[in-house]
């Protein structure tokens, strides 16, 4: 019974570092990861949900905006925007 305390107390604060290890570094490096997303040359701007699995979305792709239709089947292009300046 006294290891079992013993290795307790002694794997106890390692746990306790490994969780504050882990919580630090994605504090630290998810921001970086949301830049990344910025350097992509498709986005997306804006989704609007339409009712069981389909859905509107915006999207920029090479500086134009284009308004998608997303079901569980396909993907329609429904119309194209004007260029960003």
């Amino acid at each position: 019974m006294t290891a079992y305390i013993i290795k307790l107390l002694l794997l106890l604060p390692v746990m306790g570092g490994l969780i504050f290890a882990a919580l630090w570094l994605y504090c630290k490096y998810q921001p970086a990861l949301m830049n990344a997303q910025k350097e992509r040359r498709v986005k997306i701007l804006e989704t609007l949900p339409m009712g069981g699995f389909a859905k509107l979305a915006v999207i920029e792709f090479d500086g134009q905006m284009l308004l998608i239709s997303v079901n569980r089947t396909r993907i329609d292009r429904l119309a194209a925007g004007a260029e960003k300046p």
